[in-house]
């Protein structure tokens, strides 16, 4: 591992992922807690037509990504904010439409293999721009994040209780979708446009297996992250493997681990319940 990582280009790559995860496993624990992952997965696929855009104009696929985020928040916002339409219902009318004009736009070039990076994400490729970029992300979400946790934490649990103490939970719903399209900008270059939403998610799903309170849910998410993107980086390096897939591959194989892991030990936890309470009704006394 430590000759692994004496390269340039792998100690670029590995401070990026650990970055992003680390920003990523906080923020995904307010997306999964509010229940939000369907909306999350919009806002990462519909940033194709921005980062498509900005290569096609050689400018910063990070402006993009975010114009792109931002138009999708607001766009969603605006149709379901007439309440004749459900929030569902305009996120997917939002996200077809994105998706196909950036389908649109990639077909102005003659061969797709131009967007592969974008797509499925380059770690291995970052620069230190990049990573100024992403490192700038990241503690503008983290920032934000700590400013309003616990008006997020309220509204994430009881938004009722949450209005009663002077909280507007539309305005931290929408604060919070303009933090999920920063944490996107800063994974689009390391895991693609396409796979974002692992990052978002999964980690943070993990972490609600084993955690109980949203700090806790946090942190196991951004181990579970920064676990990830290593592993995902030494798979790539040693294998023929994207290493953005790889990351979101290491990222998933953990997730069935801790959810296998949780099951079993349900099943076991029942049983061993169902016997002590037989063995209360029989009147024997088992020593276990």
């Amino acid at each position: 591992m430590p000759e692994l990582f004496q390269e340039d280009f792998m100690r670029r790559a590995l401070l990026g992922v650990l970055l992003a995860s680390i920003n990523c496993g906080v923020l995904g624990a307010y997306v999964v807690t509010r229940r939000m992952a369907f909306i999350s997965t919009a806002l990462t696929h519909t940033v194709l037509p921005g980062v498509v855009f900005a290569y096609l104009r050689d400018f910063s696929i990070y402006w993009g990504a975010l114009g792109a985020a931002l138009l999708t928040a607001l766009g969603v916002g605006g149709i379901a904010g007439g309440r004749e339409l459900r929030e569902d219902t305009a996120i997917g009318v939002v996200l077809s439409f994105m998706f196909a004009a950036g389908v649109a736009l990639m077909s102005l070039r003659r061969s797709y293999r131009d967007f592969q990076d974008l797509l499925f994400g380059s770690a291995l490729g970052v620069t230190d721009a990049d990573l100024w970029m992403i490192g700038g992300a990241s503690a503008l979400v983290l920032a934000v994040l700590a400013l309003f946790h616990k008006e997020l934490e309220l509204s994430s649990y009881d938004e009722e209780h949450a209005r009663r103490c002077g909280c507007s939970p539309a305005m931290l719903r929408i604060l919070l979708l303009v933090l999920v399209a920063l944490g996107t900008v800063s994974c689009v270059r390391l895991v693609g446009a396409l796979l974002t939403t692992a990052l978002l998610v999964t980690p943070a799903a993990a972490a609600l297996l084993v955690a109980r309170t949203l700090p806790r849910v946090m942190a196991v998410a951004a181990l579970i992250g920064s676990v990830s993107g290593v592993g995902g980086l030494v798979l790539s390096y040693y294998h023929p493997v994207p290493s953005g897939a790889a990351v979101v591959l290491v990222c998933s194989a953990i997730f069935l681990a801790v959810f296998a892991g949780r099951t079993l030990f349900q099943r076991f936890a029942t049983s061993a319940a169902a016997g002590a309470v037989h063995d209360l009704g029989t009147g024997t006394t088992v020593k276990r």
